[in-house]
């Protein structure tokens, strides 16, 4: 998906075409989070600091940006919430059949308490359901004692919900405590490079990764540094250091000019055939 912008006489607005229709004829505006609240597209751009107006056009989103929010910092991540919302083909309007989903919740709400949640919570950790995101099943994880590594434990979720509720297309985990679908409870979810690594991670990088048992979590994000964490079959594997300099740090750098470092937090030396040596655990530049 390719979104375009178009600047506007007001340096303060910018429009963001993404390629298709938005709201058909019609164009609606927002002036606050409040009143975005009709529209699942308007009210996730509001959780972006420094955004103080939305418009929903025949085919473009126009954002309205604070005097002292910069444009270099907000555009990767409007580009992410963008992208994220029309490839999961979310409405952009709320409204349609409300009962239809206060079904579909509860069932999945009784999926995971009766066969998902027990053998989780027995093994040390725990979830549960926080909201539905269109087919998106956004789920609360507690670590607690498990051990598992998260990315182990989506797929098993996921795989559970998908058999028995055709409706849901895939599953997102956020941490106990967060507002939003951040990965670390250091991680603040309005801030726009957080936005913007996230959305990459979810819909760039993670699923090659996870073709091959792996899994990439943001950790953190200080002074325009990323700092990430390999889980899953990636957790000290030799070609670690490769992957990490060839591919994901070269695409994060790419894709958020904002960062200017990519360091790994993995503790390789816990992994299965370790690339670093035992001792060398935590922060690792590469």
């Amino acid at each position: 998906m390719f979104i375009q912008t178009e600047p506007t006489p007001d340096p303060r607005t910018l429009r963001f075409l993404p390629g298709r229709a938005v709201l058909g004829e019609d164009s609606v505006s927002f002036a606050d989070a409040e009143a975005a609240q009709g529209s699942p597209l308007a009210a996730r751009l509001f959780q972006m600091t420094g955004v103080n107006g939305v418009t929903l056009g025949q085919d473009f989103i126009a954002v309205t940006k604070t005097d002292d929010a910069d444009w270099q910092l907000l555009k990767p991540a409007i580009f992410g919430i963008i992208m994220e919302h029309f490839l999961a083909d979310r409405p952009v309007l709320a409204g349609g059949d409300g009962g239809g989903d206060a079904v579909l919740i509860a069932e999945i709400e009784e999926l995971i308490e009766t066969r998902i949640r027990p053998g989780i919570v027995r093994e040390g950790g725990d979830i549960a359901f926080r909201e539905l995101r269109g087919d998106v099943v956004v789920i609360e994880l507690s670590d607690g004692g498990y051990k598992t590594p998260v990315f182990s434990l989506k797929v098993r979720v996921e795989n559970t919900l998908r058999h028995y509720v055709p409706e849901v297309a895939s599953v997102e985990f956020v941490r106990a405590g967060t507002a939003g679908a951040a990965t670390s409870p250091n991680l603040d979810p309005d801030d726009p490079e957080v936005a913007s690594i996230k959305a990459l991670l979810d819909e760039r990088i993670n699923p090659g990764v996870e073709a091959h048992g792996g899994y990439i979590s943001l950790i953190d994000v200080k002074d325009h540094t990323a700092f990430i964490r390999l889980e899953g079959g990636c957790q000290g594997c030799g070609m670690a250091d490769v992957t990490l300099k060839q591919g994901i740090e070269r695409m994060i750098l790419e894709e958020v000019p904002t960062i200017t470092a990519v360091l790994d937090s993995t503790d390789h030396a816990s992994g299965t055939n370790p690339y670093y040596e035992a001792g060398k655990s935590g922060l690792n530049p590469f």
